[in-house]
C-alpha cells in the first residue's frame, strides 16, 4: 500500500461506519467517556471506538468482567449523546451468557445509535469454545438485523493473550477461529496483542475482511502498520492509562513541591464546557 505522510485520509463526513471500514485505513482514538470522546472527535477522528478498559476504570471497577451490562449502557449512551460521529462499543464478551440476554443487550446497545461493536472469544482469562463464540456471533448478527441495523462486527481473537505459547500453533488457532466467525457474520477480525510486522502481514494477507491492530507506545507506526495489511488501528487502553498518569503527574508535583506545571496545557474551561450537552 503507497501511504502519504498523514494517516488522515479525506473521507466525507457523514460516511457510513462501514465504508469507513471498508477503506481499510481507518485509524481509531479510543474514548472511556464523553469527554475523551469530544477530545477525539475535536482533532479530526472519523469514528469513535470504545475501550472497555478505561470505561470500567472511571467506574471504579476492573476491566474483564467488572462492568454490568447497565453501566456499560450509561457509559456509551453518554458517549453516543454527545457527538454525531459514528460509535463503535467495546462489549468486552457480550456482557450476557444467555443467549435471549445477549440478544436483548445488543438491541439495548443499538438503540444508543451504536452502529459497530468489538466482541472478544475469552472469558475469565481463558479462550472460549469457538463454536460456541461463532454461535454468539450469529445471535448479534440477528439481533442487529431484527431492528434494521447494519451493525459492523468486530471480532476480538485472544489467542496472542491465551492461546499456545508456540507462535506456529497459535497463528493457526488464530485463523481458525477467524473463519468461523467470518462465516458467522464478523465483519473484520481484532487481534490484540500482535504488532510485529512480519506477522500482521502474514495474517493480514490470510484473512478476507479488515485486520484491527491494537496500539500503543514501542509500536510501529500507523503508516508502518498499515502497509503491511492493517486496516484499523485502535489504541486500546492506551490513551486512559496515559491520561491517568498524567493527573497522578500533576497530583504528585502539587503535594511534593507546591507547583502546578503539570496541569498545563489544559482545555479552555469556557470553550470545552460549551461542548458538553445539558
Amino acid at each position: 500500500m503507497n501511504t502519504s505522510a498523514s494517516v488522515q485520509t479525506p473521507i466525507p463526513t457523514g460516511t457510513p461506519f462501514r465504508e469507513l471500514c471498508d477503506t481499510r485505513l481507518l485509524v481509531l482514538p479510543n474514548a472511556w467517556d464523553a469527554a475523551s470522546a469530544i477530545c477525539a472527535a475535536r482533532v479530526g477522528a472519523q469514528a469513535i471506538a470504545t475501550t472497555s478498559a478505561g470505561i470500567a476504570w472511571a467506574c471504579g471497577l476492573r476491566d474483564g468482567g467488572g462492568l454490568t451490562p447497565d453501566e456499560a449502557l450509561a457509559a456509551l449512551g453518554a458517549i453516543t449523546r454527545v457527538t454525531g460521529l459514528p460509535v463503535s462499543a467495546d462489549l468486552e464478551d457480550g456482557y450476557e451468557q444467555d443467549a435471549l440476554k445477549l440478544a436483548d443487550f445488543i438491541k439495548k446497545v443499538l438503540d444508543l445509535g451504536v452502529v459497530g461493536i468489538n466482541v472478544e472469544d475469552s472469558h475469565n482469562g481463558a479462550l472460549v469454545d469457538a463454536s460456541s463464540q461463532a454461535r454468539r456471533i450469529e445471535i448479534i448478527r440477528s439481533a442487529a438485523e431484527s431492528v434494521g441495523v447494519d451493525l459492523f462486527i468486530n471480532a476480538r481473537i485472544d489467542t496472542a493473550f491465551y492461546g499456545s505459547p508456540d507462535t506456529v500453533q497459535r497463528d493457526a488457532e488464530c485463523l481458525q477461529r477467524t473463519a468461523l466467525y467470518i462465516h458467522a457474520g464478523a465483519d473484520g477480525v481484532f487481534v490484540p496483542g500482535i504488532v510485529d510486522l512480519a506477522t500482521v502481514s502474514a495474517l493480514a494477507a490470510a484473512v478476507s475482511v479488515p485486520l484491527n491492530i491494537m496500539v500503543g507506545p514501542g509500536s510501529p507506526t500507523v503508516l508502518e502498520l498499515l502497509d503491511a495489511g492493517a486496516g484499523r488501528i485502535t489504541t486500546g487502553m492506551a490513551g486512559a492509562l496515559a491520561a491517568y498518569a498524567y493527573i497522578e503527574s500533576a497530583a504528585q508535583e502539587l503535594l511534593s513541591h507546591g507547583t502546578y506545571d503539570g496541569l498545563s496545557p489544559a482545555q479552555d474551561f469556557t470553550q470545552f464546557n460549551a461542548l458538553m450537552r445539558g
